[in-house]
């Protein structure tokens, strides 16, 4: 991949208990009802001890077989025909589709009692002072404008995170922009943060339920808009900020996207440390004014060396930063990928061993204390698992829904919940 080294784990010390002014929980997360045991996956992490991986868990392989016939239909019908569609047109369509179930509540709520996991069974996942009914979220990059994500819950998933949004419109890159190879399960894209601007957004949201009248909760994504420099960035992810923390149950801090030139810039610890800097200060002064705090995440990129991620997670630590996304996509072409010409970053089945290798990094470094949402390269249950495994908190999918169906989530964190009951007897 062109960024791996050997290197010994740098250790980055988290206080135990939330810096940044919150609700006193824990940084990590636990599962709410009963609490976890040490090595315990039913939280949706193990912990890990002297900041060794856990052991490898078992195969996903039949995990859930009776939920397997959709996905069959979906994967041998429907997607041959969505595939024979320019890929930016169908995932238009699809956003149509979803949005169009989200104005359906009694179809939407029929669909949540059958997809989400029983109420007898679930275990859910209490993150950053947030409630997760699974591990599987809907990654930032499906609904850019917050008009579909209300369906998320209706197919299985356990969070949902729109975006990514910037404080002005903007149309993003030329066309074509997004391109599927199904040999590989893989997507490259370069769309460039086109969405409405974060003015926009939040009168849509304003409009729909609010923070804990969810069923899931919503995660917002923010990005710099392309016409800001990069001396003006703090200034305009605040003005998204300020319009959108209202409606999120937390937000993540989108410096890693490769399509926005000099965006990734903001991972080096001078910029990101002003960048993140403000926006806890910005948060804080949200709790002077007796508004609720907004948990604060960094998705950061699979392009990073070792010693880079020590520098990010120095400054996570120093702000009291809630969490880390890892990953986001990679400008890396490895194996088939070599000789393809298209720009953009890749995702999907090639980036799975590179965010895993990052997460398990992170973990160690971080001795488990700071919250991971893992990304990158999910396309069954079984790689799911790898990233939780590593040290991941909750994961998140995209990718590996257009390859495997809109209930795709729903088979993930049924399959997850299968391999649990298998490795702890419940």
């Amino acid at each position: 991949m062109g960024v791996r080294q050997k290197t010994s784990t740098k250790k980055i010390i988290f206080a135990d208990s939330d810096s940044g002014g919150g609700n006193g929980r824990s940084r990590g997360a636990r599962e709410a009802d009963p609490p976890s045991r040490p090595g315990d996956l039913r939280g949706g992490r193990r912990r890990m001890r002297g900041g060794r991986p856990p052991r490898p868990g078992l195969s996903f392989a039949g995990a859930d077989r009776s939920f397997a016939g959709m996905g069959f239909i979906y994967e041998k019908l429907v997607r041959r025909a969505a595939f024979t569609l320019d890929p930016e047109v169908a995932h238009e369509r699809s956003v149509q589709a979803l949005a169009l179930l989200a104005a359906l509540p009694p179809l939407r709520r029929l669909l949540e009692a059958r997809m989400q996991l029983p109420a007898a069974r679930a275990r859910p996942i209490e993150c950053m002072g947030l409630r997760f009914p699974n591990a599987v979220g809907l990654a930032a990059g499906f609904d850019k404008e917050g008009v579909a994500w209300l369906s998320a819950a209706a197919l299985g998933f356990g969070h949902v995170e729109i975006g990514t949004v910037t404080l002005l419109r903007q149309p993003g890159n030329e066309r074509p922009r997004l391109f599927r190879y199904p040999a590989h399960e893989a997507v490259i894209n370069r769309m460039g943060f086109n969405n409405e601007g974060a003015e926009a957004v939040a009168r849509r949201l304003a409009r729909q339920p609010a923070a804990g009248a969810r069923r899931i909760p919503l995660g917002i994504n923010l990005g710099k808009s392309r016409a800001a420099p990069l001396d003006r960035a703090p200034h305009d992810y605040l003005g998204s900020f300020e319009l959108l923390a209202d409606h999120a149950d937390y937000l993540v801090v989108n410096v890693s996207s490769p399509n926005t030139p000099g965006l990734r810039q903001l991972q080096e610890v001078h910029l990101l440390r002003e960048l993140l800097g403000a926006l806890v200060a910005a948060n804080r002064a949200r709790v002077a004014a007796g508004k609720p705090r907004r948990p604060l995440l960094v998705k950061i990129a699979p392009d990073l060396d070792f010693r880079q991620i020590d520098a990010i997670l120095t400054v996570i630590a120093d702000l009291g930063i809630d969490g880390i996304i890892a990953t986001n996509t990679t400008l890396a072409r490895p194996g088939p990928f070599a000789a393809v010409t298209e720009a953009g970053g890749l995702s999907g089945r090639p980036l799975r061993s590179r965010s895993t290798e990052i997460i398990r990094y992170v973990s160690r470094a971080t001795e488990g204390r700071l919250p991971i949402i893992g990304s990158g390269g999910i396309t069954d249950c079984e790689s799911a698992g790898e990233k939780l495994d590593a040290g991941a908190t909750l994961v998140q999918v995209y990718t590996g829904m257009i390859y495997r169906g809109p209930f795709f989530a729903r088979d993930v964190a049924r399959g997850l919940l299968a391999r649990q009951d298998r490795v702890f007897g419940f």
